[in-house]
C-alpha cells in the first residue's frame, strides 16, 4: 500500500511540469544559441503551425505541439 501512495504522489507531482507549455520565442532563441555554439554560422530557425508545410528539419515543438520550429542550414 505505501508503494501505490508513493507512486501515486509522484504521478501527481509530475503531472503539473509535464502539461506546461514552452514559449515558442524561448525555445527557438535556446535552438539558435545551440547551433551557434556547435560552430554553425548560415542558418535560419522558423516557427510554423503544426499542419504547415515546409522545407527543413523540424528541431522543436512549442505551444504544447501546436507550433513547431524548423531548422534550415544556410540562408
Amino acid at each position: 500500500m505505501r508503494k501505490i501512495a508513493l507512486c501515486l504522489l509522484f504521478v501527481l507531482s509530475a503531472t503539473p511540469a509535464l502539461a506546461q507549455k514552452k514559449d515558442c520565442s524561448e525555445l527557438k532563441a535556446e535552438i539558435d544559441a545551440k547551433i551557434t555554439r556547435n560552430g554553425v554560422t548560415a542558418f535560419t530557425t522558423t516557427i510554423v503551425d503544426r499542419d504547415a508545410e515546409f522545407d527543413g528539419k523540424v528541431v522543436g515543438t512549442c505551444d504544447g505541439g501546436a507550433k513547431k520550429i524548423i531548422y534550415k542550414r544556410g540562408f
